[in-house]
């Protein structure tokens, strides 16, 4: 791993892409990397500020729901740990369609956490 974040809060809005724009004019966030859906809808954005990577989305939710993904390195043993411990799992191990692993989970308060093997970056991706 780099020395790019591997603790990153996550948010998920109704309206992604207008959530996009206003935290870009409102706080300063620089856009890294958006992918939009055919339909125009934002799916994943990540937006830097100083030294700090957020990563941000659209969800069929009455209002947004927030999180944290923390960067491991073996996502099966992680998830494995954490089920073990009685975390509330959302969904399992699964890989992306990035080539990257993920499993999220809540907590005994209901707090939603995200583990996988994508390393966001405080830079615009080369390929972006």
């Amino acid at each position: 791993m780099s020395d790019s974040p591997t603790i990153v809060p996550y948010l998920s809005y109704k309206d992604g892409k207008a959530a996009l724009a206003f935290l870009q004019e409102a706080f300063g966030f620089r856009e890294n990397f958006a992918q939009y859906g055919d339909d125009g809808v934002l799916i994943h954005a990540e937006l830097t500020i100083g030294n700090g990577v957020i990563l941000v989305g659209t969800a069929d939710l009455p209002r947004g729901t927030p999180g944290i993904y923390v960067v491991v390195k073996d996502v099966a043993a992680h998830h494995a740990r954490a089920s073990a411990a009685g975390a509330e799992i959302v969904f399992g191990p699964e890989e992306t369609e990035w080539g990257t692993e993920r499993y999220r989970c809540r907590d005994p308060e209901g707090q939603e956490w995200s583990f996988g093997t994508y390393q966001p970056q405080t830079e615009p991706p080369a390929w972006g």
